[in-house]
Parts: structure tokens; C-alpha cells; sequence
């Protein structure tokens, strides 16, 4: 117990780390508890803070802000209306029809399973293939079976819920970008007097979260909008969905290309059989993902989050187990702010004196280099 008490002494002692603590857990809670009934401000707050980067850029080429906020607000508008009103239909009527060809693919299937039994006696028996064919053809039917309930059922509060959405994410979008300085001067009042610890975590975290957040919306989009047109030239079914499934893959590094690539080559092999058409797509998709991984992500990425391997894999499994999509998404920014904690976390000397007291007080002086929680 004393090596307890000396422990939380000594790190705790700091107003700053309390305050620190505080607010942490103050946000977290919020998230936790009221995370599904503030959901449309909290996707209104993600998507001004990544639009916030580019009404910077243009007041800085002189537009006043309320223009700048305007036009950015548009390009927005205008994004949501083409996904609300011209991508999820078609991704709908893909999926449909994907369920629709569900028992041409599982007839195909049995006809190549049914030859291994020759092929491979050794290995494989006409039973086993059996009992493996009934059951892949059961679970494929159930899981159509259960995709057109629900799109059935839930479709009207699908409906209601994207309309919702439609109406209040571009609202609370707009006045978060044109009230900004006053909401945060008037969330920066609430917030402990002495904040220096806390203005350096925000500047590692806005410096390094900012730049990935964006850069990986663009290169989702261009890796989409690139895998659309090559899948379409090419004459594969299901373009969009399969495009769409390849441009979100990008937010799982290592994994997601891997993964992916098994419902690209299945539906090309399908469709194509082990011929021509089946190579020239399969082809296509490596030089995409050697494009991406070799040559965009290198372009969009100039500052690189700098997290070993094993920690953005522990950061995927465990945020993407507790959030689901969203919580794989933001998985390397959250990673990046338990970073950023642990780095200006006061560390103290055989004298017992911590560190970081400096270092905050450093962010807060150089404002024009490193600007703290006030000047966002």
C-alpha cells in the first residue's frame, strides 16, 4: 500500500496531471453514457474539425471567414446529398442483387468442390465435400435470407434515421464552423486555470490527428474513385460495392488490402472463370494497392503517426471491439492521443521534481509555433 501511495504522490501531486485526469475522463464518460444520444453532434463536431483545416487555408489566401465557411460548407452539403441520394441506392441495389445470385455462386461452387474428391482422394472424401457444400449452401441462404429481412423491416427506421442525420449534421456542421471562437472560448472557461500539461497534449494530438484524419477521408475517396473506374472499365460486376469495400480497406493498415482481395478475386472468378479477364483484374487490384501503400500514402502522410506495428493491430482489435466501424476508424488518432498523454505525462527525477511543467509552459510561449488549447 505505501508503494501505492507513493506512486499516486508522486504523479498526482501536479494540478496540471489532475486537471489533465479530469478533463479525460470528463470526455470520456460523455462518450461512453451519452455517446448514442449525441451521436449527430458528435459526427457534426469530427466532420468541423476536418473541414476546419480547409476554411483555414482559404482565410489564409485572404477570404474572410464567413465566406470561407460558406463555400466549405457547400462542397459539403452537396457531398452529403450525392451519398444520401445517389450512393446508397446503388450500393442497396448491389447488395441485392449480390443476395439474388447467391445460388448461381453456391452451384458454381459445388461443382469445383465436387472435383476435389478426384482429384485429391487422398484428402478429400465425396462425404466430407457433401456435408461441406450443405452446409456452406445453408449458412449463404440464412445470411440472404437475413440481409433482406432486415433491409425489409428496418427500412423505414433507416429512413427516419438518415433523415435526421440529413437535416442536423449540416446544421450544427455550419454554426460549429462559423461560431467556432466562441464555443471554444466559451468551453475553454470550464477548463481548469491551469492547463499548461493539457495545451501540450492538444498540440500533439491536433498536429498529428489533423493531418491523419484528412489524409486518410482523401485517400479513401481516391483509392475509391480510382477502383471504380478500373473495376468498371474492365467489366466487373458489382463496381461500386466492391470499389467502395477496397477504398474503405485503406483504414485497417496491413490487414484490410489482404482481406479485401478475397471478395475482389471471388467475384472476378465467378464471373470471369481462371481466364484473361479474371488475370487483368486481379492484376489491376495489386497495382492499385502498390500505388496506394508506395506512392499515395507517402504524398497525403508527411507527418507520419509514429506507432510501432504491434500497437496500431492492439489499437484496431480493441477500439474496433468496443466502437465497432467508427472505433476502427478513429483506432490510430486515439492510439496517437494515449501517445501524446504518455509523452507529456510529468515524469520526475531522483528529486522528485517533474518535467513537464517546462515543456507546457514552452508550448504556450512559442504560440505562434505550437499554439495551445486557446488559440484553436
Amino acid at each position: 500500500m505505501q508503494l501505492i501511495r507513493d506512486w499516486f504522490r508522486r504523479h498526482f501531486d501536479n494540478p496540471q496531471v489532475i486537471g489533465l485526469a479530469v478533463v479525460l475522463l470528463a470526455g470520456l464518460a460523455a462518450i461512453i453514457f451519452l455517446g448514442n444520444i449525441l451521436a449527430p453532434v458528435l459526427a457534426s463536431l469530427v466532420v468541423a474539425y476536418l473541414l476546419e483545416g480547409i476554411v483555414r487555408k482559404l482565410e489564409y489566401w485572404g477570404l474572410p471567414r464567413l465566406l470561407a465557411v460558406t463555400l466549405v460548407f457547400v462542397l459539403f452539403f452537396t457531398g452529403l446529398l450525392l451519398v444520401f441520394f445517389a450512393l446508397i441506392p446503388v450500393l442497396v441495389n448491389q447488395i441485392t442483387q449480390l443476395v439474388d445470385e447467391l445460388p448461381k455462386i453456391l452451384s458454381t461452387s459445388q461443382s469445383l468442390l465436387m472435383q476435389l474428391p478426384q482429384q485429391y482422394p487422398q484428402l478429400f472424401s465425396e462425404q466430407q465435400i457433401s456435408d461441406m457444400i450443405f452446409a456452406i449452401r445453408r449458412e449463404a441462404l440464412d445470411w440472404g435470407q437475413r440481409v433482406l429481412t432486415q433491409f425489409s423491416f428496418q427500412s423505414v427506421v433507416v429512413v427516419i434515421t438518415m433523415l435526421v442525420y440529413l437535416v442536423l449534421l449540416p446544421f450544427l456542421v455550419f454554426f460549429f464552423l462559423k461560431d467556432k471562437k466562441a464555443l471554444v472560448n466559451w468551453v475553454t472557461r470550464y477548463l481548469p486555470r491551469d492547463r499548461d500539461l493539457l495545451a501540450t497534449v492538444w498540440h500533439d494530438v491536433d498536429a498529428q490527428i489533423g493531418n491523419y484524419v484528412r489524409g486518410k477521408f482523401l485517400e479513401i475517396l481516391i483509392v475509391w474513385a480510382v477502383t471504380y473506374i478500373t473495376f468498371s472499365l474492365l467489366g466487373l460486376s458489382f463496381a461500386m460495392l466492391l470499389s467502395l469495400t477496397v477504398g474503405l480497406s485503406v483504414i485497417i493498415p496491413y490487414i484490410g488490402a489482404a482481406v479485401v482481395t478475397v471478395p475482389v478475386g471471388l467475384i472476378a472468378y465467378f464471373q470471369f472463370g481462371f481466364g484473361p479477364e479474371f488475370a487483368w483484374v486481379m492484376i489491376a487490384y495489386a497495382i492499385i494497392q502498390a500505388l496506394d501503400g508506395n506512392v499515395l500514402v507517402p504524398i497525403l502522410f508527411s507527418e507520419v503517426v509514429n506507432l510501432h506495428p504491434v500497437a496500431i493491430i492492439v489499437a484496431i482489435l480493441f477500439f474496433g471491439g468496443v466502437w465497432g466501424f467508427w472505433g476502427i476508424f478513429f483506432a490510430i488518432p486515439l492510439a496517437t492521443v494515449i501517445q501524446a498523454i504518455l509523452k507529456a505525462w510529468p515524469s520526475t527525477d531522483a528529486g522528485g521534481e517533474s518535467s513537464s511543467g517546462e515543456s507546457g509552459a514552452a508550448a504556450l510561449e512559442h504560440g505562434d509555433d505550437q499554439p495551445g488549447l486557446e488559440q484553436r
